[in-house]
C-alpha cells in the first residue's frame, strides 16, 4: 500500500489483528472516577506503552454542540483523557474535522476551550492534510496532526445514526478526513453502487497506532447523531481495533450485526473483530454490562447527500472556518 512502507513517523499503522475489549460500568462523569477507569480499563490490555514525550492526537466527536453537548464525546470524558496522557508525560493535541463549526468553536461551546489551553493542550481545526492511498486507488486527505502523531486516541460516544444505525469507534475516524471531503464522500461513494462502509474500514489500514476509550456513560438514542434522545449506558470501553470496539457494542445494546452496515462490510471483508464470537473480554462482558431499551433507527436515511445538502454543507463549514479564526 505505501511504498517504503508505513508513512507514520513511527513506522507503524494501526494493528487491526486484536479481538480484545475492556469494558466496565461507569455511571459518573467525575475526573476522578474516569482517570480511575482508565487506569483499570488500560492495565487490563497491557497497555500503554511508554508515553513520555510522545505526541498524542486525541481525537473525540465534536460534530456540533450548537444545540447542546449531547452530539459530542463528554466534555468532562474529554478533559479526563487529556489530564491522563499529561499525567504520562505525554504531549497531547486534540483536534477533529466536525460537520458544522469547527473542533476550536465546538470546544468553545462545549466550555472546555480555556481550560485545555491551561493545560498546554494545543487545539487543531485540521486545516492542513495529505494524500494517503487507499487499496481501492480512493485517495484520502487526512489531517497533517494524525499523520505527526505517535499515538491517536479515538474517543467516541455511542449514538445512534439516521444513516449508519449506530456510530461509534470506526466511524468517529471519518474525522480524520479534513474539509469538505467527509460530504463529498458521502455525495460520490455513498450511493446505491458506492461503497461508503468498505471505504471507512479501507481508512483505518491508513492511520497511525490507536488506542480507542468509548465514553458509553451517556449514550444517544432513538436517532442520530444529533436529534437523539439521552439514555443512560453507564459503559466505558477501552481497546485498539475500533472493529471489535463495534462488535461488543451491537452485542451489548442488543442490536444484531446485520443491522449495521459497517459490520456487514467488516464482516465481509473478514476484518479481524468483525464476529462477537471471536471477542474476548478480560474484565466484564457484554451480558455484565447489558441494559434494554436502546432505540436505533429502523429505516435508514440515505448515506448520499443530497446537492442540496452538500451545498448548505460547504456554506456551513465556511462560517464556522470565519468564526474559528475571530480572536
Amino acid at each position: 500500500m505505501f511504498p517504503g512502507g508505513c508513512p507514520w513517523k513511527g513506522g507503524v499503522c494501526m494493528q487491526l489483528d486484536s479481538s480484545i475489549v475492556s469494558l466496565l460500568r461507569c455511571g459518573s462523569y467525575r475526573s476522578a472516577v474516569l482517570e480511575e477507569r482508565f487506569d483499570l480499563l488500560l492495565q487490563s490490555i497491557d497497555w500503554p506503552p511508554y508515553l513520555h514525550g510522545q505526541r498524542v492526537l486525541l481525537k473525540p466527536n465534536l460534530l456540533t454542540a450548537a444545540r447542546g453537548p449531547l452530539p459530542c464525546t463528554e466534555a468532562s470524558f474529554i478533559l479526563a483523557a487529556a489530564r491522563w496522557f499529561l499525567d504520562a508525560g505525554a504531549r497531547v493535541v486534540i483536534g477533529d474535522s466536525p460537520a458544522f463549526g469547527s473542533a476550536r468553536v465546538n470546544l468553545q461551546r462545549l466550555g472546555l476551550e480555556q481550560e485545555l489551553i491551561a493545560l498546554g493542550v494545543f487545539i487543531s481545526d485540521f486545516r492542513r492534510s495529505r494524500i494517503s492511498l487507499l487499496d481501492s486507488g480512493i485517495k484520502a486527505g487526512i489531517a497533517e496532526d494524525v499523520f505527526d502523531c505517535d499515538l491517536l486516541v479515538n474517543l467516541p460516544r455511542i449514538k445512534a445514526h439516521a444513516q449508519t444505525r449506530v456510530t461509534m469507534a470506526v466511524k468517529n475516524c471519518f474525522g480524520c478526513l479534513t474539509g469538505l471531503q467527509k460530504p463529498w464522500w458521502h455525495m460520490i461513494h455513498g450511493g446505491q453502487s458506492g461503497h461508503f462502509s468498505d471505504l471507512l474500514l479501507e481508512l483505518l489500514t491508513v492511520l497511525p497506532p490507536t488506542l480507542t476509550l468509548v465514553d458509553g456513560i451517556r449514550a444517544m438514542h432513538c436517532t442520530g447523531p444529533i436529534n437523539g434522545k439521552p439514555y443512560p449506558l453507564r459503559v466505558v470501553a477501552a481497546g485498539t481495533n475500533p472493529v471489535a470496539m463495534d462488535s461488543a457494542f451491537l452485542d451489548l445494546l442488543g442490536i444484531s450485526e446485520q443491522d449495521s452496515p459497517l459490520q456487514v462490510a467488516a464482516m465481509h471483508g473478514s476484518i479481524v473483530g468483525s464476529r462477537k464470537e471471536d471477542i474476548s473480554y478480560p474484565l466484564s462482558s457484554p451480558a455484565d454490562v447489558r441494559a434494554g431499551g436502546f432505540s436505533v433507527p429502523v429505516t435508514l436515511n440515505p448515506i448520499r447527500f443530497r446537492p442540496f445538502s452538500f451545498v448548505r454543507s460547504t456554506v456551513r463549514r465556511a462560517i464556522g472556518t470565519v468564526k474559528s479564526k475571530v480572536p
